[in-house]
């Protein structure tokens, strides 16, 4: 994922895609079809594709947010100020409270 829809410096709300359902239903049905040679590397996508759709929304955003940090650099601790601005300035349409937010879901959701 990289982006999250909703956040601006007027709304702090954050709106999750999500479309691994699809996804998976698009694995499975090509599973069903696969040839022996195949199976074991869709067997093994479906796998991954159900455990990613089993994250909850703030899951989703505290990767997100890491992400985001990676994108810019930051290497540091993730509950810092440091991180806050970091995070700023990746996407600098954040407000200051919706930065707060998603810092503080991420460090209470550790990969």
């Amino acid at each position: 994922m990289t982006g999250i829809t909703g956040l601006s410096k007027k709304n702090n709300f954050v709106l999750a895609v999500r479309d691994a359902d699809m996804v998976a239903a698009a694995l499975r049905k090509a599973l069903a079809e696969a040839s022996p040679e195949e199976r074991p590397g869709l067997e093994r996508a479906v796998a991954l594709v159900e455990s990613t759709a089993a994250a909850t929304e703030a899951q989703l955003r505290a990767r997100w947010v890491r992400s985001r940090l990676a994108a810019v650099g930051f290497a540091g601790e993730i509950a810092s100020v440091a991180a806050v601005k970091a995070l700023r300035q990746a996407e600098p349409t954040l407000s200051l409270l919706a930065a707060v937010q998603l810092q503080k879901e991420a460090a209470a959701h550790p990969e």
